[in-house]
């Protein structure tokens, strides 16, 4: 046979078996930009007696609004997606590719775990990818998608990914619902590696409808990323835009659209720990990570998975220069049995370990209790710029605890002291006095206030 038909009958082959996965990247990529990489690869799965076509995962390069980046996707209609040794070694190769180059990495997943018949060999390959993509880790951006079901040991490499999308019903965990279920009727699929789980998990940064969905958000992301789109950018919005609302109320929506440009805020695992946001956006043109707390009447509490979510959130944060904005509103730690036998005092370390690698500003807008000033306002703990609305309160205490500075006193003054504490020494002035504090600020005009500073802080 002529070698060119040759060629063409295994290209058409290839492209047949893979229509799908490829529909998928040539909707998320530009249009005819992607190149594929080891097409031509494939071993025989002697356990099923068939070809792994392309080795069931198919690799390349495209770009993403002229931006490169590195694809890799999982083909279900090979072997089910079945992870392979083989399967690694294509997926190894192209990883090895994004770090040398420093394009991010766009994973496709749909598979129900390893491939039969393949015993250690595929807990090695397993290990070199997951190793790969630790390596990569800071280094580039990592996108998932979960296109259908993720389950076993690439399940991890989802996780470990900076933003994990998960189209509408898909499912994504360590093992199979039915497995991870058994023994309880009531949950479903969705229970366990659905969206509903990501509020225990933390595991999922949105569900998307389709991969356009998933396409218009990376470029979101990207947008926003200095690597890929500058530090600092032209803004159509005011910089000296005063939000007069902010003096009557304060509250996280109220400040995303008061402070950041257009108030545009691209948020990150809404559904996991939702009294404390976590997201990218640009203020004055200057891209920024931003941890927002709520709860704005009572202040928000240092659980376990409340310092886990933000220590994640200042690892990347650090890792792609982004200076971090905390709008405070914090107390000190939940006094509960459940976070006393937790290792949340190990992990608040951590935290301030991951915190301290930031350019920080820090606004306090509602509380600064305690604990709650000392990490996330304090100057002794690394925080370049801290402004405190004038309304705020920054104190050792909060309501009726903080009475026991008084000693001994009637159940029926209690509240009277306790407002007594916090007219006359939770005030943000006391903290300005001594320096603790840049400056006392009329809420309204808190944009002007983070564009100065951040303005000092991009070098």
């Amino acid at each position: 046979m002529n070698k060119i038909d040759l060629l063409n009958e295994r290209r058409s082959k290839l492209l047949n078996v893979g229509s799908e996965i490829r529909k998928n990247i040539a909707e998320l990529t530009d249009e005819n930009s992607f190149v594929e990489l080891d097409a031509f690869s494939f071993s025989r799965n002697e356990f099923y007696g068939e070809d792994a076509e392309g080795e069931g995962v198919v690799t390349g390069y495209a770009t993403l609004d002229d931006t490169p980046v590195y694809v890799v996707a999982q083909n279900v209609k090979v072997l089910s997606g079945g992870v392979s040794l083989a399967n690694c070694r294509k997926i190894r190769k192209c990883l090895d590719k994004a770090y040398d180059s420093g394009y991010p990495v766009i994973y496709l997943f749909n598979s129900l775990g390893v491939s039969v018949g393949e015993g250690v060999n595929v807990l090695e390959g397993i290990a070199d990818v997951l190793s790969a993509s630790c390596e990569l880790k800071g280094e580039v951006p990592q996108f998932s998608v979960v296109l259908g079901e993720l389950y076993g040991s690439f399940a991890l490499l989802a996780a470990n990914s900076d933003f994990n999308f998960v189209v509408k019903n898909g499912k994504i965990g360590y093992a199979s619902p039915t497995v991870i279920a058994a023994g309880d009727k009531s949950l479903s699929a969705d229970d366990v590696a659905g969206f509903k789980n990501t509020k225990y998990s933390g595991l999922i940064t949105a569900e998307v409808e389709n991969v356009s969905e998933v396409k218009n958000k990376i470029l979101e992301i990207l947008d926003i990323l200095p690597e890929y789109s500058g530090a600092v950018c032209d803004t159509s919005d005011d910089l000296n835009r005063v939000s007069e609302n902010l003096n009557e109320k304060a509250c996280p929506k109220c400040l995303v659209n008061a402070v950041f440009d257009d108030g545009k805020f691209f948020e990150i695992n809404s559904s996991f720990v939702p009294e404390v946001k976590t997201g990218i956006g640009r203020i004055g043109g200057v891209s920024v990570a931003s941890i927002l707390f709520g709860d704005e009447d009572k202040g928000v509490e240092l659980t376990m998975n409340v310092v886990l979510k933000i220590k994640e959130f200042a690892d990347f944060a650090s890792s792609f220069s982004l200076p971090l904005v905390t709008f405070v509103n914090t107390l000190g730690i939940k006094q509960d049995i459940e976070t006393a036998r937790s290792p949340i005092m190990k992990e608040i370390n951590n935290m301030i370990a991951a915190l301290k690698c930031c350019d920080r500003l820090s606004v306090v807008y509602g509380k600064a209790i305690g604990l709650g000033y000392s990490i996330f306002a304090s100057k002794s703990m690394g925080v370049d710029y801290t402004y405190a609305f004038a309304n705020s309160k920054i104190g050792l205490f909060d309501g009726k605890v903080s009475s026991v500075a008084f000693g001994q006193v009637k159940e029926e003054k209690l509240d009277a002291l306790a407002e007594k504490y916090s007219d006359e020494n939770a005030d943000p002035v006391n903290a300005a006095k001594n320096g603790y504090v840049d400056n006392v600020i009329e809420p309204q005009f808190a944009r002007q206030y983070i564009i100065s500073a951040l303005q000092m802080l991009v070098r």
